[in-house]
C-alpha cells in the first residue's frame, strides 16, 4: 500500500483546484492558431492524467480500509486484520463517498478528458453515487442468513483467500483467529440495530445459520469428530512450509489455542443469540414486510438491474419468457421422440437415473472431470469468438464440506490479479440429484469459460485504465454476460446432445422463472411455498433445488432478476449492431467490445459497444 503516494496525489489535486479558483493576474498571451490542435491535445493529455491520478488515489484510499480486499489482491499490508463492520466505519465510508464525488465533480473538467478517461469519470461518478444511495438502506440487508454472514465468511476467507507462503503469513492467520471475537462483536452491534428496526429474516433461515456456524466449530480441537475446517486448513498450509518440526508444532499449538480461546467462544455466543431470536421470527418471506420494504425493493431492483424497470414489468417479462422457453422445450421433446406432456417430460428428466451421477465420491469426481473437459473443449475454440483472452488460470472444485449444505448450486471465485491464485468454478455436489448431467455443459460455460472466468479475468488484466475499473462489479452486466455465455456456444455448434441443449434451455428457464418468483415474493407478497410450487411446476429442477433457490431469493431480494435482464439487453445490443453492420458484423469484435472495458451499467454498455463498433 503506497499511502505516501496516495497523499501526494490528493495534495497535487488540491493544489490544482486551488490554483484554478483564482483569476489570472494578467491576460494570457494569444496562441498561434497553427498551434491550437497541439495545445488542445496537450490540455487533454494533462487533464486526463490528472483525473486518472485522482481515481487511483481514491482506489488506494478505499483499499486501505479493507484488509480483506487487500488479501484478495495479493497485498499483505494488513494481513492479520479483518474489515471493520462497525457503524462508525459505515458512516465514515459514506462521508468519504460524498467527499470523493464532490471533488471529482468540482475539479475535473469533463470536456478535456480523452475518451477512455471520460468513461472512467462516468463510471466513477456512478459508483460513488451508488455507494451514497445505498447508505440509507444499509440495515435492510440481513446480517446472517444461509447465504452470507461472517459465521461463514470467516472460514471461507481464511481457507480460500489467506495464503500461507512463509512463517509471517502463518502468524497473521493465527492473529486473525484471535481477532474473530472483536469481529463478531461488530456483528452483534449490527444485529442490535436491525433488531431495533424490526429487520429480522424469516424463520427458516435460523436453523440454516445454526447448522453452518456449528460446522465451523465441529472437530479438533473442539471435539473428537475429526478435524475442524479451520484447523485442518491451517495444518495443511503450515505443513507445506519448510519449517523445523519444533517451529511447526509451535504454530499448530498457537492455532489450537486461538481456536479454543477465541473462535469457539465467539461462535457459541453468536449461535446462542441466533437461537434466542428464532422465536421472534415469522414465516413471511418477502421484503415487503420490513419498514419501507416496498421502497427498498424498488431501490434494489434499480441498483441490481441498472434499469428503471418496475417490479411488475420485470414480472411480466418473466412470464413471457417462461412461455417462450416452454415452447422451445417442446421442440426438443419432438427431437428425442418423447410422447407426453411437458410436465411429464419434466418429471422424466428429474427422475431418470441416466441424467444423474451416483451420489458417491466417484460420481462427484466424474462431475468435476466432465465440467473440466467441457471448459477445456471451449477454450480450444476461443479464437472463433474472441481476439482478447485471459491469462489467468482456472480450475473446477467441489464446494467444501463445511459450507456445502447451505451454499448455492454453483459459483465462481475470481483469480488473484498477480496470478498466484487461479479462478475457481465451485460446483456444489452435496446432493448429486441437484446437479443433473444435462445441465453440466451450460453451467460450465456460465461459471468458467466463456462466462465468469473469461469476463472477470479479462477485466482484472485490462491495461491503461484506473484500477477501480478492473474490480468494479455490476451484477446485471456480470451475470448477464454469464447467461449469454450459456447461449452463444450453441451458435458455434456446441450442445450436440439434445438433452444437453434441453439443459441449456432449463438453465435459461430457471432465470426466467426467477423474474416471476422474485417479484412475486417481494412485490406481490407470495408465500415461500407458493414460490417453490411455481418453480416445481414450471421447471424440470427437483423440489430440493427449487426450495434452496427460493430461500436464496428471499434473503437477497432483487439479485435473481439480473441474469435474464442482463442477457436480454446484451442480445438487444448485438441485434442492433448486426442490423446496422450487416455482412460487416463480426462476433469476435462484438464480444471484445462487451468485455474490453470491464463491468458497467447496461445503458452505458449499449452506448460504449455501439460506438466501439461504429454504429453510433
Amino acid at each position: 500500500m503506497n499511502l505516501p503516494r496516495l497523499t501526494a496525489a490528493f495534495a497535487s489535486f488540491a493544489l490544482f483546484a486551488a490554483c484554478s479558483a483564482d483569476p489570472p493576474a494578467e491576460a494570457p498571451p494569444q496562441a498561434d492558431p497553427a498551434d491550437a490542435p497541439a495545445a488542445d491535445e496537450a490540455r487533454i493529455t494533462e487533464e486526463s492524467a490528472r483525473a486518472n491520478a485522482f481515481f487511483e488515489a481514491v482506489f488506494e484510499e478505499e483499499l486501505s480500509h479493507s484488509p480483506q480486499f487487500q488479501a484478495q489482491l495479493g497485498i499483505r499490508d494488513d494481513y492479520d486484520q479483518w474489515d471493520d463492520l462497525s457503524e462508525s466505519s459505515a458512516d465514515a465510508a459514506y462521508q468519504r463517498a460524498q467527499r470523493q464525488l464532490a471533488e471529482a465533480e468540482d475539479t475535473i473538467d469533463f470536456e478535456l478528458l480523452d475518451e477512455q478517461t471520460a468513461l472512467s469519470y462516468e463510471l466513477f461518478r456512478h459508483e460513488a453515487q451508488r455507494r451514497i444511495d445505498t447508505y440509507q438502506w444499509r440495515h435492510h440487508s440481513y446480517m446472517l442468513t444461509q447465504m452470507r454472514g461472517m459465521h461463514a465468511g470467516v472460514p471461507t476467507f481464511l481457507i480460500n483467500i489467506h495464503r500461507i507462503q512463509d512463517e509471517s503469513d502463518a502468524e497473521a492467520y493465527i492473529a486473525r483467529l484471535e481477532r474473530v471475537e472483536p469481529l463478531f462483536e461488530q456483528v452483534h452491534e449490527q444485529l442490535d440495530i436491525r433488531d431495533e428496526k424490526g429487520i429480522l429474516p424469516p424463520r427458516f433461515t435460523f436453523a440454516r445459520v445454526l447448522d453452518g456456524a456449528g460446522n465451523v466449530i465441529d472437530g479438533y480441537p473442539f471435539n473428537d469428530n475429526g478435524e475442524s475446517p479451520l484447523y485442518e486448513d491451517f495444518r495443511n498450509k503450515v505443513e507445506e512450509l519448510s519449517l523445523p518440526e519444533a517451529r511447526q508444532n509451535e504454530l499448530l499449538e498457537q492455532a489450537r489455542a486461538a481456536l479454543l480461546e477465541h473462535v469457539g467462544p465467539a461462535y457459541e455466543k453468536l449461535m446462542d443469540r441466533v437461537a434466542a431470536r428464532e422465536e421472534d421470527a415469522t414465516e413471511d418471506a418477502g421484503i415487503w414486510k420490513l419498514p419501507d420494504g416496498s421502497d427498498y425493493y424498488a431501490f434494489e431492483l434499480e441498483r441490481m438491474t441498472t434499469t428503471e424497470l418496475s417490479a411488475q414489468e420485470i414480472h411480466d417479462i418473466g412470464l413471457r419468457e417462461v412461455a417462450r422457453i416452454h415452447d422451445e422445450m417442446r421442440e426438443i421433446m419432438n427431437v428425442v421422440e418423447y410422447d407426453g406432456t411437458l410436465e411429464e417430460f419434466f418429471e422424466f428428466m428429474r427422475t431418470d437415473e441416466q441424467f444423474y451421477y451416483p451420489d458417491t465420491d466417484e460420481g462427484r469426481q466424474a462431475y468435476l472431470d466432465g465440467a473440466t473437459d467441457l471448459i477445456n473443449a471451449f477454450r480450444d475454440r476461443l479464437d472463433e469468438a474472441f481476439t482478447v483472452t485471459p491469462r489467468a488460470e482456472m480450475e473446477v472444485r467441489a464446494v467444501e464440506p463445511f459450507r456445502e449444505r447451505t451454499a448455492g448450486k454453483a459459483f465462481y471465485q475470481r483469480a488473484s490479479p498477480d496470478g498466484s491464485r487461479p479462478g475457481i468454478y465451485y460446483a456444489n455436489l452435496y446432493r448429486m440429484e441437484d446437479m443433473p448431467i444435462y445441465q453440466k455443459e451450460a453451467l460450465a460455460y456460465h461459471e468458467g469459460i466463456p462466462g465468469h472466468h473469461m469476463q472477470i479475468a479479462i477485466a482484472q488484466e485490462l491495461e491503461g485504465i484506473p484500477t477501480f475499473r478492473r474490480h468494479i462489479h455490476y451484477q446485471a452486466y456480470t451475470e448477464g454476460w454469464a447467461l449469454y455465455s450459456e447461449y452463444f456456444p450453441k451458435e458455434m455448434g456446441f450442445y450436440e446432445d439434445p438433452y444437453s441443449d434441453f439443459g441449456r434451455l432449463a438453465m435459461e428457464l430457471w432465470r426466467a422463472a426467477r423474474l416471476v418468483v422474485d417479484t412475486g415474493l417481494h412485490e406481490l407478497q407470495w408465500t415461500r411455498e407458493e414460490a417453490i410450487d411455481y418453480l416445481v411446476e414450471n421447471t424440470p429442477n427437483p423440489p430440493g433445488d427449487a426450495q434452496n433457490a427460493i430461500e436464496r431469493y428471499i434473503v437477497i431480494p432483487g439479485q435473481a432478476t439480473v441474469y435474464l435482464i442482463g442477457m436480454l439487453r446484451i442480445l438487444d445490443i448485438r441485434e442492433t449492431a448486426r442490423e446496422a453492420l450487416g455482412d460487416d458484423f463480426d462476433i469476435r469484435e462484438f464480444h471484445d467490445a462487451v468485455l474490453e472495458n470491464g463491468a458497467m451499467p447496461l445503458d452505458m454498455l449499449e452506448e460504449v459497444v455501439l460506438e466501439r463498433l461504429g454504429v453510433r
